[in-house]
């Protein structure tokens, strides 16, 4: 019988895998996956990982009996690849889990600004009906820009289209395919700034894409625009959203990532114990002024958490395990 160890795992999370993953020796570690404890797995031929577990040439020298590596991620660079090839090992990865997730919040932002659902709320609940200062504004017939048409982007698309908004997109690889099925068309960067009611930010975080929003070309963008960011905090700067913001040329801003995010690399980082937060004060004290203000919706990174995107990890996961002892590996990555 295989022995499989996972680790960095919640309570609920193990209950889940036991019930779902048959055949095989479970093991759950305690703690991440180490120099230090890799010895207690040394005959383990399969193993489950989040990003805090190192996985690499040194500790694999301690797991003779491995065959598998797969991370309960979509980021795999705490896996040494090459270190897995020489070995033969399998490494696989969760390529998405929170595709329609993550664009159901950005629309549900959307949406809260356009309809004033916060401030309505908040008077409602203190016995206050009036209306002034509440009236919104339709999507139907308004231009949302969409920055990246990945698989998050593909959905708000769909979104947008289902709510008559008239869609443009940017993107560094089009998919024409994609803007026929969705009826969309690509813009170049500025066009999509002159013309948008809305932007929507569903790009990766790369070197080209850190502060593609910046103090530099914030005045490009139409006047009264909603920004909706659920990305990444580093895609726009901001300096520019506060200028932005001053100047009118935000009605308001939408945003579940936030610049100071510097150290999430995945989103699970962020519903464990473990993870530690390193921020800049200078960006801190920017994003204190954002929370301040009336027309900006922050919410805490929390656009990926739900049960069920939870759950794909989990089932990608049992998936790849299945897959590899049935000679069809998926998902691979080496």
């Amino acid at each position: 019988m295989a022995k499989i160890a996972f680790f960095e795992l919640e309570d609920w999370e193990k209950d889940y895998i036991k019930e779902h993953l048959k055949g095989y020796e479970l093991v759950f570690a305690e703690k991440r996956l180490q120099l230090e404890n890799a010895d207690q797995f040394r005959d383990v031929d399969v193993l489950a990982v989040f990003i805090y577990s190192l996985v690499n040439n040194s500790l694999l020298e301690k797991l003779p009996n491995v065959k598998l590596v797969t991370t309960m991620s979509t980021g795999f660079d705490h896996i040494d690849l090459d270190a897995c090839r020489k070995k033969n090992i399998i490494a696989c990865n969760v390529p998405a889990y929170g595709d329609n997730t993550v664009a159901e919040h950005a629309m549900a932002l959307l949406l809260a600004i356009s309809r004033r659902l916060f401030e309505s709320i908040e008077r409602a609940k203190k016995g206050d009906f009036s209306l002034d200062g509440l009236r919104g504004f339709d999507l139907k017939g308004k231009t949302i820009g969409i920055m990246g048409t990945g698989k998050i982007g593909r959905h708000m698309a769909h979104f947008a289209e289902a709510f008559g908004m008239r869609v443009i997109a940017f993107d560094k690889f089009p998919n024409d395919a994609l803007a026929k099925e969705c009826g969309f068309t690509y813009v170049p960067l500025e066009q999509l700034f002159a013309e948008s009611d809305v932007i929507s930010l569903h790009l990766p975080q790369t070197p080209d894409t850190v502060h593609i929003i910046n103090k530099e070309n914030v005045r490009k963008i139409k006047k009264g625009c909603v920004l909706i960011n659920t990305a990444r905090g580093s895609l726009v700067d901001t300096e520019a959203v506060l200028l932005g913001l001053k100047e009118g040329i935000f009605s308001a801003c939408g945003l579940d990532v936030l610049e100071e995010e510097c150290a999430v690399r995945e989103e699970k980082e962020l519903v464990l114990e473990t993870f530690e937060h390193t921020c800049d004060l200078k960006k801190m004290l920017e994003t204190h002024m954002l929370l301040l203000r009336p027309n900006v919706l922050i919410t805490p990174h929390n656009a990926f958490n739900s049960s069920e995107a939870l759950v794909r990890i989990l089932d990608t996961t049992i998936e790849n395990i299945n897959a590899f002892f049935a000679g069809v590996p998926k998902n691979k990555i080496t």
